[in-house]
């Protein structure tokens, strides 16, 4: 270890103004007197491949001309936080005009791309998307509310009457509305002056590649589609990225201000942590410099970097040294640096041997036909191993047959970043297993409230419960849908405390003081699955009198049982008799109506078939027009013998 050189990189903070607090009003600083980028000046020394990353802070100075437009998130999930939202924007703007005389608000909103599945596209959810006898408007892109104005009676009033919409999925379509208000200046009413936006949200946000989910493909062209104010084309290209929003807000000189909730304020946050790596020396191994500067801003930070490129011992080398095959290079820091035409780990080698067949036999590993395992080249019948463009990746091994990038992955990360990778496999941490290392050995993740593992249904493999009866479920098996469910158990109890009914009301004191009860007014009071850190379950039971209780069911971390119950039961009312009898009097009628109907439509039809029948039969009858053979006339013929007709 005493002939190991590590030169680390270092930095050195020149300057570090801190940034200017003062308040309107205070006497007048001038501009070089105004700091607002902190530090302003850093040295870095950097060696290949190993960040250095330092905190820069920045801070806008006060009084000057200000456009601030207000963008607020109008899905569902900002239900909660409306109310709050709208004091937001009430209280931006009171506080801006403090700190400026010069001050202009305007007021935006979104919601999500209004196809599925974003949204849901029946008609009745296209009028209203919420549930239940929510009253919320219909979904919408963006719409520009009030341009940019200095009437903020206006922008309060606005602001004041806003309702919620709603969505399907948990982000939402804010990269839409920053785009249409970072390039339709025209209808916003930017002016060329310092533009802000505000952009405020509980959620986190879609970006390029999820508008595939909708059938959108085209990619985001950035430009202007507001008709209306009403964003128009949000059914036909895609979100935009993050980089191509970043280009239009730069390009426009709009600088974004994130108004979120707890939760996501790490996704959103302003103070910048820069991390700079060199990938390389430079050819000259002269210091460089570059430049930080905040959008819209003439400030700063100017970073010098100073390279690593050598190690101390450079300094001690020899020229010509006998270690070197008889003087046939220079050795420094414990290696050979050949003269040209000499190759070799010595230098023993002449380049025009190099590719000899003696030489290369030496190369192949177990008399194979791949020369150093196609990692290297043989020179001087040594593998001499190919380096990566990652100096952190390398080969090695008499026959460049090993590496330390090839392992098995878990999670995208090598060895499941449990372990280093050698010779292409995984030698994991302590506590860890697997061929990816991806296997934890640590049983705590296994642990039941009860202090067992696993519930003592199970068996904790790579730190999750297995278990043994395909019936017990759950991260720690605790979890039974087959076995009486916890509503059932506890309802007697949860009835004869509550109510002083069902069975167990005798013996309901004795019984039933295992949990702590709580009656609460209406079913929007009883606790939700989120409120707490412990799970909380939901019961619908029937009372003795055959009303339906609504209450939940809790352990609490102190392993305290904890029932919050409806005060009042839902009990079904009892038929109204009148209009039962009217509807089946009603009913009789209408059917005897129907069958005397049907009686009289069938004899019609009837006897006009034995009309037609007889008509036809008439029509078809032949009369006999022979001689009566009883009919004898009263006329008598008597013809003359004589008689010749003259």
């Amino acid at each position: 270890m005493t002939f190991i050189e590590n030169p680390l990189g270092q930095q050195d903070i020149v300057q570090n103004k801190s940034v200017t607090n003062r308040s309107k009003g205070l006497v007048a600083l001038k501009p070089e007197e105004i700091t607002q980028v902190q530090p302003q000046k850093v040295n870095l020394t950097l060696r290949s491949g190993e960040p250095q990353s330092f905190e820069l802070k920045f801070k806008r100075a006060e009084d000057y001309p200000i456009d601030l437009y207000y963008l607020m998130d109008l899905s569902y999930s900002m239900k909660d936080d409306l109310e709050n939202v709208k004091n937001l924007g009430t209280s931006l703007m009171e506080e801006m005009q403090k700190i400026t005389s010069d001050f202009r608000i305007g007021f935006g909103s979104f919601v999500e791309k209004t196809v599925m599945p974003y949204i849901s596209t029946t008609p009745a959810k296209l009028l209203n998307p919420c549930t239940g006898d929510q009253n919320c408007t219909s979904p919408f892109s963006y719409k520009n509310v009030l341009p940019l104005t200095s009437d903020g009676n206006m922008f309060n009033n606005l602001v004041g009457v806003q309702q919620i919409s709603g969505n399907l999925d948990s982000p939402e379509g804010g990269f839409d509305a920053i785009m249409q208000v970072a390039v339709c200046g025209e209808q916003i009413g930017w002016r060329n002056v310092t533009r802000l936006l505000v952009f405020s949200t509980d959620a986190g946000f879609h970006f390029a590649g999820d508008g595939k989910l909708g059938g959108i493909v085209l990619p985001n062209d950035g430009k202007c589609h507001l008709e209306n104010n009403v964003y128009t084309m949000s059914h036909y290209y895609d979100y935009p990225s993050i980089a191509h929003l970043v280009q239009k807000l730069s390009d426009n000189n709009i600088q974004t201000i994130f108004a979120v909730t707890g939760d996501f304020q790490p996704v959103y946050q302003v103070h910048f942590n820069i991390s700079i790596t060199s990938k390389g020396c430079p050819n000259n191994g002269k210091p460089e410099i570059i430049k930080v500067r905040p959008l819209g801003f003439t400030e700063e930070v100017e970073i010098t970097l100073n390279f690593i490129c050598e190690c101390d011992c450079h300094h001690q080398r020899i020229e010509n040294s006998p270690d070197c095959h008889f003087g046939n290079g220079t050795y420094e820091c414990g290696a050979c640096r050949c003269k040209d035409g000499r190759v070799g780990r010595k230098c023993e080698c002449s380049s025009n041997d190099v590719a000899t067949e003696d030489m290369d036999r030496t190369c192949r590993k177990d008399n194979g036909t791949d020369i150093c395992s196609n990692n290297g080249e043989c020179v001087c019948g040594t593998c001499e191993c190919k380096t990566r463009e990652n100096p952190e990746e390398r080969y090695s091994g008499q026959f460049c047959e090993c590496d330390n990038f090839n392992c098995d992955r878990s999670g995208n990360k090598l060895c499941g970043g449990h372990g280093k990778c050698v010779c292409r496999k995984c030698v994991c941490d302590p506590m860890w297993n697997g061929t990816a290392c991806d296997c934890s050995l640590d049983q705590s993740t296994c642990l039941a409230k009860n202090k067992q593992i696993c519930n003592g249904r199970g068996r904790c493999e790579c730190g999750t419960c297995k278990c043994d009866d395909p019936k017990f479920q759950g991260s720690t098996c605790e979890m039974c849908p087959t076995c009486p469910g916890v509503c059932a158990e506890h309802k007697d109890c949860v009835e004869c405390r509550a109510f002083g009914t069902g069975e167990k009301k005798e013996t309901c004191q004795k019984e039933c003081s295992y949990f702590t009860l709580f009656k609460v007014k209406s079913r929007e009071k009883l606790p939700q699955p989120n409120d707490g850190a412990y799970p909380i379950g939901h019961c619908k039971e029937r009372d003795a009198n055959d009303c339906w209780m609504y209450y939940t069911y809790s352990v609490t971390n102190n392993t305290e049982n904890v029932v919050y119950v409806l005060e009042e039961p839902d009990c079904p009312t009892g038929p109204d008799i009148i209009p039962i009898v009217a509807g089946v009097v009603a009913g009789i009628v209408l059917i005897g109506l129907a069958l005397l109907l049907i009686w009289k439509l069938l004899m019609i039809i009837h006897d006009r078939r034995e009309f037609a029948k007889f008509e036809k039969e008439k029509m078809n009858a032949k009369w006999d027009t022979g001689e009566n053979p009883i009919y004898k006339s009263a006329v008598t013929t008597v013809v003359n013998p004589k008689y010749e007709g003259k």
